[in-house]
């Protein structure tokens, strides 16, 4: 079941809310709805990364669990807020410029998600318990006319 609460009135942040899955095709065409189209693909595959470790990770697929996702545009950023209900885990303390450095070892069969998601948003923040994601992308959405 999805859940969307509108927007409160003066406010940017819309809400919605599902149980625990990987069938995440609805939420991300809710989540994408208002991005321009040339940026679905990419954006698509961040949210999908982060909606799946929320699921997976956080809340071990437990259909007793939501995963709540927050999401805004200010001043030519989207933000995605991200929680789950799981015990959380121990975020990156740091930013790294060089994004190769969330890269896990090859052998490692998971963990990328880090890197991915370094490498399509902007901004990537996890709240000190480990349970929240914020994400966000800056846009120019209104571009002036080259003058000559």
């Amino acid at each position: 079941m999805i859940t969307i609460s509108p927007r409160p009135v003066k406010r940017n942040w819309s809400t919605i809310s599902f149980a625990s899955t990987l069938y995440l095709c609805p939420i991300l065409d809710l989540l994408l709805a208002e991005v321009p189209c040339k940026l679905h693909a990419e954006l698509r595959l961040g949210l999908q990364e982060a909606l799946v470790n929320a699921a997976k990770h956080g809340n071990n697929l437990d259909p007793s669990k939501i995963v709540i996702v927050r999401f805004s545009l200010e001043d030519n950023h989207y933000w995605w807020a991200i929680s789950d209900q799981g015990c959380g885990f121990t975020p990156p303390c740091e930013y790294h410029a060089d994004k190769s450095a969330y890269l896990p070892p090859e052998e490692a069969e998971s963990g990328r998600g880090l890197c991915i998601l370094h490498e399509i948003f902007d901004r990537v923040h996890w709240n000190s318990q480990g349970t929240e994601l914020k994400l966000g992308k800056q846009v120019n959405r209104f571009r002036l006319p080259l003058v000559s």
